[in-house]
């Protein structure tokens, strides 16, 4: 007689009893629901480990057909979930459950491994240990019924998650019949009283069993029963209904499922009536295992730009669902992506916050990243119109990544589209540098909020005359991605706005003899709006960019943009203003014009002409300027003045 033919055996928890218990179950789980994805991955994770001790003894399980069952006592409030997987020994009980944390399965798995011929398993083998004690979140009293396949003993355990727990033998389940075999685990919860101010449902409730199984498990391989029960004839009838869908639709060849598949199940993950524009599947093996199926939208939600919004990507392991909006491996620029990753290694009875430091998700982020690109990439080549759409969708999202991920910023600019002054279409990067002409310095650019105003910017007119292509830059992201990137494949990128940025080689570049010249002509004009507009611009100088219009405003390298001023301030931000560069065109009429007669006027027209002269820049440039009070006064004067003039009819007529 050995001691383990006791009727019934008291232990301890080892590890830290009662107050270690408490903190799994209430710190490591955030929702009450989660106790029954984590009692299903278990019945699922002794199945699949049957499976394995079959390869190795094809007669082990002969015949077995794998199942889950959930059973339910309203009256009573008792929950069952039964499996007819591989079970458990006594010696396996206390190994396993008596101490908090450890992994059955990992130690499995580490048995499995000394059998070379079993290594292909490993795809099979999550953890177990640390969820089976979640089930203390809804129950006051746990249960658990086990048989070892191969073996004739029952053995029971119960706990009330006081710090120990009790053993004996047992008489084989109830559920055991039910299912194939005669062997498994049956957990037992004897529930808590329903609470609504602590989130304690009714767990016996049918719906609330289908809703939490939809949730979290359908997609699980094998059928998840529970008997229901319906009026027929006027009769209660009792039928067992399969609680999943057991497609995992992602672990299918691509090649046995339809496109209609696939759009039900994308709308089914993104509650978007539009068919996806693209669908990647992919899947990884070696050190880290895992499936991939991301839906690429073809409209943009109307919350994309919220600060709120969580990736669509949802995270299983084992084909259970872990969580939603998982950030770890979705990068934020990436966020309209809809889809789920399924990893055959990462543990599944652990939190939110230790999950994400875990490397194997940098591994899953990495391959995810590199995938989506290919495929847009791929899109971008093979039809240009679609990807034009799917980039007037997404593109400002997608150029956040730019700034975000510094380590992908060449590969997020080789799929840029830009706006440019070639023509109305869209352009990339490689495609403007395939038309740059011998000698150019660099990559041309211009921002704004306007593109149709862009065209027509003052920054442009050297340029323009000298035969050079500038890219239009209208996204307010632009502002912010641009000054952080200053090279593209060994081209510069350079802002026409900026100070030192000409057209260089064309005709409009004067020599510095040139310069002076003008410069001596128009000291006069140069001096007075230094004093005048001091408030405001940090030089008055002559302009090497313009032809046609009278002046325009010229940024330093490192300064903020008038748009980023203006975003910051839009946002709450104080942003003390830049002061800029005033270049004037010394060739323009009106140039000359003031320039010659500064001296004989007044202070106060002075400062007005020289004030009007300056918000007309600002103007050009798309920029409202700040006394707007003072612009229009000063144009009405002027258009006064212009009326009073003789020759105009309104003077002729005052005389009379």
């Amino acid at each position: 007689m050995t001691d383990f033919d006791a009727k019934t055996e008291r232990l301890q928890f080892q590890t830290e009893a009662k107050q270690i218990l408490e903190m799994m179950i209430y710190s490591v789980y955030s929702h009450r629901e989660i106790f029954l994805r984590e009692l299903i991955s278990n019945a699922s994770d002794a199945l699949d480990k049957l499976r394995l001790e079959a390869i190795r003894n094809p007669d082990f399980a002969a015949g077995h057909e794998p199942k889950i069952r959930i059973d339910r006592d309203e009256k009573d409030r008792i929950l069952s979930i039964s499996d007819n997987g591989i079970g458990m020994t006594r010696e396996e009980i206390v190994e396993f459950l008596g101490t908090i944390a450890r992994s059955g399965t990992r130690e499995f798995l580490e048995r499995v491994k000394e059998q070379p011929e079993q290594n292909m398993a490993e795809m099979l083998i999550g953890r177990f240990g640390v969820g089976f004690y979640s089930s203390f979140m809804v129950a006051d009293r746990v249960v658990l019924v086990t048989r070892r396949a191969g073996t004739s003993d029952v053995w029971r355990f119960e706990s009330t998650g006081d710090g120990t727990y009790t053993i004996e033998r047992a008489d084989a389940p109830g559920a055991f019949g039910a299912l194939p075999g005669g062997f498994g685990t049956t957990v037992e919860l004897h529930l808590k009283p329903e609470n609504e101010e602590t989130g304690m449902e009714d767990y016996v409730s049918e719906w609330t069993i289908r809703e939490i199984v939809r949730k979290y498990s359908d997609f699980v391989s094998c059928p998840i029963e529970m008997s229901v029960t319906s009026e027929k004839d006027g009769k209660t009838v009792a039928e067992d209904v399969v609680l999943n869908s057991m497609k995992a639709i992602w672990t299918r060849p691509e090649s046995e499922v339809s496109d209609e598949e696939y759009s039900e199940f994308y709308r089914h993950l993104s509650h978007d009536t539009n068919p996806p524009l693209r669908r990647i599947l992919f899947s990884a093996e070696g050190a880290t295992e895992f499936r991939g199926l991301v839906f690429i939208p073809s409209k943009a939600p109307g919350d994309l730009f919220f600060r709120e919004r969580e990736s669509g990507i949802s995270l299983y392991i084992k084909r259970i669902f872990i969580m939603s909006g998982c950030t770890d491996i979705v990068p934020g620029f990436l966020r309209f992506l809809h889809g789920v990753i399924d990893s055959e290694d990462l543990p599944l009875n652990i939190s939110r916050e230790i999950l994400q430091n875990d490397p194997k998700l940098r591994i899953m982020r990495r391959s995810l990243v590199r995938r989506v690109f290919a495929s847009l990439k791929k899109l971008r080549d093979e039809n240009r119109d679609t990807f034009g759409a799917f980039w007037k969708e997404f593109g400002a999202v997608l150029k956040e990544g730019i700034v975000q991920e510094p380590d992908v910023r060449e590969q997020i600019l080789d799929l840029c589209l830009w706006r440019s002054t070639k023509d109305d279409g869209l352009t990339t990067l490689d495609e403007y540098i395939s038309r740059m002409p011998e000698g150019q310095e660099g990559i041309y650019y211009l921002t704004g909020r306007d593109c149709d105003a862009l065209r027509s910017s003052p920054h442009l007119e050297a340029f323009l005359a000298g035969g050079k292509e500038v890219l239009l830059l209208c996204d307010p992201v632009d502002d912010l991605v641009m000054p952080m990137t200053f090279e593209y494949k060994e081209k510069k990128l350079l802002s026409v706005s900026r100070e030192g940025v000409t057209p260089s080689g064309s005709e409009n570049t004067k020599d510095e003899a040139s310069r002076s010249e003008r410069e001596a002509t128009l000291r006069p004009l140069i001096d007075a709006a230094k004093t005048v507009l001091s408030k405001v611009v940090r030089d008055v100088r002559v302009s090497d960019r313009l032809t046609s219009s009278p002046s325009c405003l010229v940024s330093d390298p490192n300064a903020l943009s008038p748009q980023m001023e203006r975003m910051f301030r839009e946002m709450g931000q104080a942003v003390p203003p830049t002061k800029r560069i005033l270049e004037l065109n010394a060739a323009h009429p009106l140039v000359t014009k003031l320039n010659e007669r500064l001296d004989g006027m007044e202070a106060s027209e002075k400062d007005s002409l020289l004030g009007l002269l300056y918000d007309q820049a600002l103007l050009a440039e798309g920029v409202v300027p700040e006394r707007l009070q003072d612009l229009a006064s000063g144009v009405a004067k002027l258009m006064q003045g212009y009326l009073e003039r003789p020759g105009t009819g309104v003077t002729e007529a005052n005389e009379r």
